[in-house]
């Protein structure tokens, strides 16, 4: 099945730290701990779901600058194919990340002008010609996209991240499209099961996930009750950085592939265990043999 994923493109730079708060020195050289590389939701999930075994077609928006040239060859080193990202903006979307040992991290990101543009609709009829499902991440230039992906009766996947109002106003395009809907438990204004439950009724998913950080993932399908699938932990723990993005890619690909909402979560959840070993967020991905051959430990 072809899954075409539309998001974020940007070059990410992580720096790692000694700790939070982060203590005011004029100098320090961090020897190895500082990296940059291309990253954006839409590149992770594009990246996760290639490595997994998926057929992917991709659309996004950057610049016509010198950060975009290494976004298309970071792309195209990924297996990314680059044919639906267009150079429209004078500057890509740069994100500066703040991570410690025990994997606490701050994300900083200048999305330049992308909010305040759209993908060309055209241009997205003819890439979804040929999707047997979409991944719609919320940045805003996704939104006059919804419409047309759910008139073609295919899974529409998206992730809001974090959300504290179930009527969020930025989101509702996004919740209302969604077939398979994620989120993180950090803003929640309810415990995850009761906000879990609220969100499927008022728009409809029929699944939704609420990510519980080393606590696992909530699961919950329209018309039964909630599930909570347990982490693992699979090797030490380098940088919590994109676990979100890789539990949502796996979960679509083994949703994808015929298997229950279930079973899909606790495979992606050893599909984030392992991709926390490593720093960047588009970094550490499993194929979908080394997903099912990998155990774990409880967390």
């Amino acid at each position: 099945m072809r899954i075409l994923v539309s998001g974020l493109v940007n070059i990410e730079t992580t720096l790692r730290v000694d700790g939070f708060p982060i203590e005011y020195r004029p100098v320090l050289y961090p020897f190895g701990g500082v990296s940059s590389s291309v990253s954006g939701v839409g590149v992770n999930v594009a990246a996760a779901l290639t490595r997994l075994g998926d057929e992917v077609g991709f659309l996004s928006l950057i610049g016509a600058d010198a950060a975009g040239d290494l976004a298309l060859d970071g792309l195209s080193r990924l297996g990314v194919p680059t044919d639906g990202v267009l150079r429209e903006m004078p500057a890509t979307a740069q994100s500066v990340i703040l991570y410690d040992g025990d994997g606490r991290r701050q994300i900083n990101v200048d999305l330049k002008d992308i909010q305040e543009r759209r993908y060309p609709a055209g241009r997205f009829r003819a890439a979804a010609a040929g999707a047997g499902a979409f991944v719609l991440c919320n940045i805003n230039f996704n939104r006059e996209l919804l419409p047309p992906a759910r008139e073609t009766g295919k899974p529409v996947f998206t992730d809001v991240h974090t959300l504290s109002d179930p009527a969020d106003a930025y989101n509702a395009d996004f919740m209302s499209a969604a077939d398979a809907l994620f989120l993180s438990d950090e803003r929640l204004w309810a415990p995850p099961a009761e906000a879990a439950r609220e969100l499927s009724e008022r728009y409809g998913c029929r699944v939704v996930v609420v990510g519980l950080g080393a606590k696992g993932a909530l699961l919950l399908e329209k018309g039964r009750s909630p599930v909570t699938v347990p982490a693992v932990r699979a090797r030490k723990v380098v940088s919590t950085i994109g676990a979100g993005d890789a539990l949502f890619s796996a979960f679509a690909h083994f949703q994808l592939a015929g298997r229950s909402a279930e079973e899909s979560l606790r495979l992606a959840t050893r599909f984030a265990s392992w991709k926390i070993g490593e720093t960047g967020t588009a970094a550490g991905f499993l194929s979908e043999a080394e997903t099912l051959a990998l155990k774990g430990e409880p967390s």
